[in-house]
């Protein structure tokens, strides 16, 4: 705990077997409190893996919901067991569990309620080998999505994300997508609430075991991206009101 708030760790899993190990022994346990793996009907053995490391809290998803469905399992675990403050980190090594003290502390010490780590600030993301249609790709939905949105983040597309329990209790994110474009859907929704992001310089690593999209779901997450822009400026500016952020 920080400041008497309770903090989970999340992983949404799906085929992470090579790499749990080594994501959930640099979680730092001297301020994270429980973690939760959310298996997501895998087909290696990342339920065995989680089961010998004594990760305490596992669900496995009969059939593949997706990574959004993933993530809705995650937090709605994280609620029945009184989370503070939840992060959502990637079983697949490419983030590290370092940042977990500063994303934490942040939260627990009222500066804000969300964090992000970004790969974008600095140079983390093409030295950390991310292809560069997806570096350019990034840049330019995330100059689209400040413009509509009328932000100032880095990158909206990061996997590595921190909440407060105020945050995920005011969205109903259990109606958003089941797929990639959840967490783009989630992060409009909390500007569109009125509340601030955070972000910290995350270094990352694309590696063979590190979890990627290929190119036509990329595609089509990028589309995705654009429609949520829209989707936000249109409910913002009380053009059309999206079922998104009612």
């Amino acid at each position: 705990m920080i400041n008497s708030k309770k903090i989970i760790v999340v992983l949404p899993a799906y085929n992470a077997s090579k790499t749990l190990i080594d994501t959930y022994n640099e979680i730092p346990y001297d301020i994270v409190d429980d973690v939760i793996l959310v298996d997501d009907n895998s087909t290696d053995e990342t339920i065995t893996i989680a089961n010998q490391i004594g990760i305490k809290h596992i669900i496995k998803h009969e059939s593949n919901l997706g990574y959004g469905g993933n993530q809705k399992s995650c937090y709605n675990k994280a609620f029945e067991l009184g989370a503070d403050i939840v992060i959502m980190l990637h079983p697949d090594y490419q983030y590290t569990p370092k940042l977990i003290h500063s994303m934490s502390y942040l939260i627990a010490n009222d500066v804000y309620p969300v964090v992000i780590g970004s790969r974008i600030l600095g140079k983390g993301a093409l030295k950390g080998g991310m292809p560069l249609y997806k570096y350019f790709a990034n840049r330019y939905l995330t100059f689209f999505q400040n413009i509509l949105m009328n932000q100032k983040l880095s990158e909206y597309h990061t996997g590595y994300r921190a909440y407060s329990r105020k945050v995920l209790t005011s969205i109903d994110y259990n109606k958003n997508s089941n797929d990639f474009i959840f967490d783009n859907q989630f992060l409009a929704q909390i500007f569109y609430k009125g509340f601030e992001i955070a972000e910290i310089t995350c270094p990352t690593k694309y590696f063979d075991n590190a979890s990627s999209i290929n190119f036509p779901r990329s595609l089509k997450y990028g589309v995705g991206v654009i429609k949520i822009s829209f989707q936000y400026f249109f409910s913002k500016n009380k053009i059309y009101q999206s079922e998104l952020f009612k």
